[in-house]
C-alpha cells in the first residue's frame, strides 16, 4: 500500500515524513514486518531511513502535507528531493481507486547552502533547478495510490502469467505497484531509482513511498448511454525511453525506441443493476481498447534550420544491419507487448513527406514479418477540401482486421471461461508528428470499437449507434481532442492541430485559421525555445547527469557567435524603421524625395541582407539542446563507406560517400560552413544516408499497400 498523505517536517537535519492520517496514534502502514510510522532523510549524508528515532527539542523549520514522493535527483551541491504538494482528482475506477493529478511541486535541496560551490556552479546550479521547474509546470502527471496506471486493463490481468481470481479484480499475487509497473511508462523511475534500490537490497522495505508517476493524459467522466450508467475513461502514456521535442527527437534509437510513443487506452466501466433477489451490487464489467502511436519506425529525422520545413535526412541503406537491425527490434518488442501490429501510415504520398513514407514501406517488406500488416492512407488527399468524414474509408478498410483484433472484457461476475477476452493485436498509428493527424484516426478507431462493445454488452440494440447519443458523443468528443492537446503540447509546443473535427465532427473554417495560429506558434518554438524543454526533458529522465566535481566541461559555457544576436536586431529594427518611415516620414523630418527613398532603399536592403543571412545560416539560429548534443555523443561514432542509390525517390543517382553514424543515427559528413558545426568536416554527398534538397523531397509517391 502506497501512502496517500504524508505530513513532512523540515528541520536543519532532516526531512520526517509521517503519515498523515492518525498522527496521534502512531498507526503507519505494515511494510514486511515493519510498520511504518516515518521516514527520514538525514540532510547531510542523504540517508533514508524508516521509523528513526525522535531528536528531543528539534527545531521544525517548515511543515508541508505532501501527497507523493517522486524521487531524487544530484545535482552540484548535492541531492535535491521533488515531492509532489497539490493535486485534483480526475475520477475513479472500480468505484474505488482514485485516479489524481499531479498540480504543485515543490523541490527540496539536502544540502545546507551553497558555500562550497562556485560561482559559475551556483549559476548552473540555478538553471538546473529552473530545468526541473519547468518541466514539472509545463508537463501532465497522473498517479494513483491504488491503481497502476502504467498498464493497460489487460496487461494487469496478464502479469506474471497469473489467471483472475474468482473473486477479485487483480493478480493472485500481490506485488508492490512499482515492481508491476511498466517501466516505460514509469516517468519517474530514475528519480524514484534511490529508493528502489534500497529496497531491492532488502535494507529498507520502502514500497509505500515509492509511488508511479505516469506522463500524459487521463479523463474519466461518468456517462449514461441508453439509460445504462458507465464510466468512459481515456488513458495516454508518454514513453520515457526516446522522449523529446518534435524536430529533437525523430524516429528510432539504437535499442529500438521510437520517439513520442504513447499507448492510449479506452476504457468503458459497465456498471450493472444490483439483483433483486440479494439487493447485492455486482462489480463493473471492464473494456478496454489499446492503441500505439510512434514516430515512423526508421532512422531519420530533421534538422531545424530557421524555414518552416527542417531540412530532412533519412538512413536509407537497408542492407546495413544496423539499419534493419534497429526496426526489427523495434517490432520485436511492439509485437511481444501486442501481438499483431496494424501500421497505419497517414504521411502524405508526395511533397516533403514522401521519402519518410517510402522507407516506412521499404522497412516493412525487408522485414517480412508475417505479423506486420501495412496500410498506407494519405491523409491529407483523401480528406482534402475539409472533406474529413472519408476518414471512414480507412475504418472500413481496416475493419476485418478490427474485428479479428477483438477489445480486452474483463467481467468478474461471469464463469470463469467466461471471464476473459483479450485484444490480440493493436493499430500503430503514425504521421509525421504522430499528433493531428493520428488523433483524428485514432479516435474515430475509438468510435468504431465503443459501437461494437456497447452492442456486445446489450447496451445498445443491433440498430443503434452510438453517434445518436449526442450528449455522450459530446463527451467522447471532447475527451479524444483534449487528450490531442494535451500530447501535442509535450511534443510540439502547442495545442493540436484539427481538434475542431475531433470535437464536433466537422472542419470549419474557425478551426482551420485556429490551426493557422498554432502552426505558426510552433515554428517559433520548435525553433528558438526547443532547446532547453529538451534540457528539461533529458534532466528530469536522467539521459544527462550533473557531475559534481569541480572539474568538467559545463554545457552551459558554449557561447553563440555574436552575429546570432546581432542579425536578428538588424532584422527587427531595419524593417520596423522601413514601416515607419513609409508611412510616417515626417516623424524623422524626410522632406526630400531622393532622402526618402534612399532612406527605404537602406533599410530594405539591410532588411533583405540580414533575412538572407539568417536563412543561410539557419542552424545558428536555432536553440539547440545544450545538455546532451542532439546527434547522441555518447555513443560510439563510427565510419563506414556505403554504396547504394538514395531513397528512390525518382532516379536511380549511385554514389559512394564516407558516413557517420551515431547510436542510432547516420548523416552524411557536412562542413560547418554549410550551417551545421555539429557534424564533422567534408564536404556535402548524396549517399543512402541522405540530407535531402527541396527538389528531392518533392517526387510524387506511387500508391503502396502491403501486407505482409
Amino acid at each position: 500500500m502506497i501512502l496517500d498523505q504524508l505530513r513532512l517536517n523540515v528541520t536543519r537535519e532532516a526531512y520526517i515524513f509521517t503519515p498523515l492520517y492518525e498522527p496521534a496514534k502512531g498507526n503507519g502502514t505494515a511494510t514486511g514486518n515493519t510498520l511504518v510510522e516515518s521516514l527520514t532523510i538525514h540532510r547531510d549524508t542523504g540517508r533514508l531511513e524508516l521509523n528513526a528515532p525522535l531528536t528531543p527539542n528539534v527545531q521544525v523549520l517548515q511543515e508541508v502535507v505532501v501527497y507523493g514522493i517522486v524521487g531524487f535527483i544530484q545535482l552540484h551541491a548535492g541531492e535535491y528531493m521533488i515531492v509532489i504538494t497539490g493535486y485534483e482528482r480526475v475520477g475513479s475506477l472500480n468505484g474505488k481507486d482514485n485516479i489524481l493529478r499531479a498540480t504543485t511541486f515543490q523541490i527540496l535541496p539536502l544540502p545546507h547552502n551553497l558555500s562550497r560551490l562556485s560561482e559559475q556552479q551556483i549559476d548552473e546550479e540555478q538553471t538546473y533547478v529552473h530545468l526541473l521547474q519547468d518541466h514539472l509546470r509545463q508537463n501532465t502527471f497522473y498517479y494513483s495510490y491504488t491503481y497502476d496506471l502504467t498498464r493497460s486493463i489487460q496487461r494487469q490481468h496478464q502479469s506474471n502469467n497469473n489467471s483472475i481470481t474468482d473473486d477479485s479484480n487483480f493478480i493472485k499475487k500481490e506485488e508492490p505497484m512499482w515492481k508491476m509497473a511498466d517501466s516505460r511508462f514509469f516517468w519517474n523511475r530514475y528519480l524514484a531509482d534511490k529508493m528502489i534500490m534500497i529496497t531491492e537490497s532488502g535494507e529498507q522495505d520502502l514500497s509505500p513511498f515509492i509511488l508511479p508517476v505516469i506522463q500524459g493524459f487521463v479523463n474519466i467522466t461518468p456517462a449514461v448511454i441508453n439509460n445504462h450508467s458507465v464510466v468512459f475513461g481515456l488513458i495516454s502514456r508518454r514513453s520515457r525511453e526516446r522522449a523529446g521535442t518534435r524536430y529533437f527527437s525523430r524516429g528510432l534509437d539504437d535499442n529500438g525506441h521510437a520517439s513520442n510513443f504513447v499507448e492510449t487506452e479506452q476504457l468503458i466501466f459497465y456498471e450493472r443493476d444490483s439483483t433483486i433477489e440479494t439487493g447485492e451490487t455486482k462489480k463493473p464489467i471492464q473494456l478496454s481498447f489499446v492503441q500505439t502511436r510512434g514516430s515512423v519506425p526508421g532512422i531519420w529525422g530533421q534538422i531545424t534550420n530557421t524555414r518552416y520545413t527542417p531540412q530532412l535526412w533519412i538512413e536509407g541503406d537497408l542492407s546495413d544491419h544496423h539499419v534493419l537491425d534497429t526496426s526489427r527490434t523495434h517490432f520485436n518488442e511492439q509485437t511481444r507487448i501486442y501481438g499483431s501490429q496494424i501500421l497505419v501510415n497517414l504521411v502524405n504520398k508526395k511533397g516533403y513527406e514522401y521519402p519518410v513514407g517510402q522507407l516506412y514501406a521499404r522497412i516493412v517488406d525487408a522485414l517480412a514479418n508475417p505479423q506486420l500488416t501495412y496500410v498506407h492512407f494519405d491523409f491529407h488527399h483523401e480528406c482534402r477540401k475539409m472533406r474529413w468524414d472519408r476518414v471512414q474509408l480507412l475504418i472500413d478498410e481496416l475493419e476485418p482486421v478490427l474485428t479479428k483484433q477483438g477489445y480486452c472484457c474483463i467481467d468478474p461476475n461471469a464463469t470463469i471461461n467466461k471471464k476473459r477476452s483479450i485484444q490480440t493485436s493493436v493499430v500503430r498509428t503514425n504521421c509525421m508528428d504522430c499528433l493531428d493527424r493520428t488523433n483524428v484516426v485514432q479516435s474515430s478507431l475509438g468510435r468504431w470499437i465503443l459501437n461494437r462493445q456497447l452492442h456486445d454488452m446489450g447496451i445498445l440494440q443491433s440498430t443503434q449507434m452510438i453517434e445518436n447519443d449526442t450528449q455522450f458523443m459530446t463527451i467522447f468528443n471532447n475527451t479524444w481532442a483534449d487528450n490531442a492537446d494535451v500530447l501535442s503540447l509535450a511534443y510540439s509546443g502547442t495545442g493540436a492541430l484539427k481538434t475542431d473535427y475531433t470535437r464536433t465532427g466537422k472542419r470549419t473554417y474557425i478551426g482551420a485559421l485556429n490551426d493557422l495560429s498554432n502552426s505558426l506558434i510552433r515554428y517559433v518554438k520548435n525553433n528558438y525555445m526547443d532547446g532547453s524543454r529538451q534540457d528539461g526533458i533529458d534532466l528530469f529522465l536522467g539521459m544527462y547527469t550533473v557531475e559534481s566535481s569541480s572539474l568538467y566541461n559545463s554545457p552551459f559555457l558554449k557561447k553563440k557567435p555574436w552575429t546570432t544576436y546581432a542579425i536578428p536586431i538588424g532584422f527587427f529594427s531595419s524593417l520596423g524603421l522601413f514601416i515607419m518611415v513609409l508611412f510616417s516620414p515626417e516623424r524623422f523630418g524626410v522632406e526630400s524625395s531622393t532622402v526618402y527613398v534612399l532612406l527605404l532603399s537602406f533599410c530594405f536592403a539591410l532588411s533583405v541582407t540580414c533575412w538572407r543571412y539568417i536563412q543561410q545560416h539557419g542552424t545558428e539560429f536555432v536553440d539547440w539542446p545544450k545538455l546532451r548534443p542532439i546527434l547522441f555523443p555518447n555513443e560510439r561514432v563510427r565510419s563506414t563507406a556505403t554504396t547504394g542509390p538514395v531513397v528512390p525517390v525518382g532516379g536511380s543517382v549511385m554514389t559512394t560517400t564516407t558516413t557517420t553514424h551515431v547510436d542510432n543515427a547516420a548523416i552524411p559528413t557536412t562542413s560547418k560552413e554549410n550551417g551545421m558545426p555539429w557534424l564533422m568536416n567534408g564536404p556535402p554527398q548524396r549517399s543512402n544516408t541522405a540530407i535531402l534538397d527541396e527538389v528531392e523531397q518533392g517526387y510524387e509517391l506511387p500508391t503502396l499497400k502491403k501486407t505482409t
